[in-house]
């Protein structure tokens, strides 16, 4: 047995925690099970993703102080990591400056503000598509709402008209930045929860005239559930729910969804892709996702974002309650809702957690993964309550 400098075998985040117990010792640690044994490009992979989500959410604006509590480390480590992010995307900016030329805006400040969008000097934001497909109806949907007087960024052509351009396997198109930015901190529950609920509502008004276009994708989160997801638990050995419990839910949401209004809706929505300015509501982006499915979809996602991992210190269960009767309260001051749909909302819930659940183990995000099973859980124990809140 040879001994190694745990320096050059362990995360610092670890050492920290070890050095809390012993310092300057020896420690065996023993050989785990076979059957328990975890590969090491396991735990390179989960390191890689969590960073990749501190990098995102540093650029969405999220404090090195907060960034620190929520992942448990110290402040000089989210430093590190977010450094060692920049510098990998380093090599972009000359990339996206060539990019930029196709515009005539090579010569403007280069920032970036995502992990595939950067801000092209006060005024334009470029984003990278490695889908054509999803671009495309990203572009479709945004001028369309626009040529409606709806508040989305403007699809700027290129300097030979073409509404995007290609390089190098990846598909680039240039937006009017929306004045504001994205609301990572909420001071008043109801007000904010008011706002949002009017603005999905006004959203999905404005998507029913967008249907008359056609060519838009239609998905059903019932036949996601009896197909892809369904497959993907028997493929794991059902780690997050019990068969049982799966087909008892699968069986009240198909009771029930010929009834639920269907629609063009946006799918992703979360603070990320609302933005405000001075406290007021200045525009939606974003529309990658976006397909015909159920509204309240939309009203589900977003109330259940504000539960997962990285939102918890911004609601309490009882704040969360709150947000989620002005949310409702707000959307139907534009548009009622059906009492189906009121009855619905916890089924919808645990089905989208379900669906996340078995994305993130697909795609061996296990953290996400658990941390969607923890939010079914929430709202499984809490169907009455629920329905009372927002009935």
């Amino acid at each position: 047995m040879r001994y190694v400098n745990a320096t050059g075998v362990l995360p610092e985040e670890l050492i920290s925690q070890i050095q809390k117990y012993v310092q300057g010792e020896y420690i065996y640690i023993p050989v785990a099970h076979r059957y328990a044994a975890a590969p090491a490009t396991v735990y390179k992979t989960e390191l890689e993703k969590r960073n990749a989500h501190i990098y995102t959410k540093h650029l969405e604006g999220t404090a090195n102080q907060r960034l620190a509590v929520l992942y448990h480390l110290s402040e000089s480590s989210i430093r590190r990591i977010i450094m060692k992010q920049r510098m990998g995307d380093a090599g972009m900016k000359e990339r996206i400056r060539k990019i930029l030329s196709r515009w005539e805006l090579q010569d403007s400040e280069v920032r970036q503000i995502y992990d595939t969008a950067w801000q092209a000097g006060d005024s334009f934001v470029l984003k990278r598509y490695q889908d054509r497909e999803m671009l495309e109806r990203n572009i479709k949907i945004l001028k369309i709402l626009d040529e409606r007087g709806i508040p989305v960024g403007q699809v700027i052509p290129a300097k030979d008209q073409a509404p995007y351009v290609y390089d190098e396997g990846s598909c680039y198109f240039l937006s009017r930045k929306l004045e504001g930015s994205n609301l990572i901190q909420i001071d008043n529950i109801r007000e904010t929860a008011g706002i949002m609920g009017e603005v999905m509502a006004e959203l999905h008004l404005a998507f029913r005239s967008c249907e008359t276009v056609g060519g838009f994708w239609d998905n059903s989160l019932l036949d996601e559930m009896n197909g892809w997801v369904r497959e993907a638990f028997e493929k794991t050995g059902w780690n997050y729910i019990d068969r049982k419990d799966y087909e008892k839910i699968v069986s009240h949401l198909a009771g029930s969804y010929d009834q639920l209004p269907v629609q063009l809706i946006h799918r992703d929505v979360h603070f990320g892709n609302f933005i405000f300015s001075g406290g007021r509501f200045s525009g939606y982006i974003d529309f990658d996702l976006s397909q015909r499915n159920i509204r309240i979809f939309d009203l589900c996602y977003f109330l259940l974002g504000l539960l997962s991992e990285e939102e918890k210190l911004v609601l309490s269960e009882e704040q969360w309650f709150e947000f989620l009767k002005h949310t409702f309260s707000g959307y139907e001051k534009i548009s009622p809702l059906s009492e189906r749909e009121k009855q619905a909302v916890p089924c919808v819930m645990e089905c989208i957690e379900l669906l996340f659940a078995a994305w993130f183990d697909q795609a061996e995000d296990f953290q996400c993964a658990r941390d969607a099973h923890r939010i079914f859980n929430f709202v499984k124990g809490r169907e009455e309550r629920i329905c009372r809140v927002i009935a």
